[in-house]
């Protein structure tokens, strides 16, 4: 049984991309740490946010595998592009590349506006809570 459930009640805007809710009950917490399109050398790589999107997540999604999770596991992700123009401008594609990689069940999310990053040349940071059977 799949101790997370989503919910989007009728009386809000339709969701894109996310799920304006996300209970969970039981199982284990994983708390992943903010992921951006850093390569196994430790090199930001990627010159577009969509690029840089693709191994960001790759990376969350690698370190809640190794955690013992899968993407539908997560129940909350965080996003922080240094410019949400540029991020909104990208949403198709970047919604895309998460069907892509981590399919059709969505987080709640937010997308939160920073000036920069850990790695000055990252575009985009992920993090998330994944819960655990």
């Amino acid at each position: 049984m799949n101790p997370i459930t989503r919910i989007n009640p009728a009386e809000l805007a339709p969701p894109t991309g996310f799920s304006h809710a996300v209970t969970a009950t039981g199982g284990r917490l994983v708390f992943l740490a903010g992921q951006t399109a850093l390569d196994g050398d430790g090199k930001v790589v990627g010159a577009t946010l969509p690029e840089q999107f693709e191994t960001a997540l790759g990376n969350l999604l690698t370190a809640l595998r190794a955690a013992g999770g899968a993407p539908s596991a997560l129940a909350r992700v965080t996003v922080y592009a240094t410019d949400v123009a540029d991020y909104r401008a990208h949403a198709p594609e970047l919604g895309e590349i998460w069907r892509r990689l981590a399919g059709r069940e969505y987080p709640a999310m937010a997308v939160i506006g920073a000036v920069r990053l850990w790695d000055e040349q990252a575009r985009v940071e992920i993090d998330g809570i994944a819960v655990l059977d």
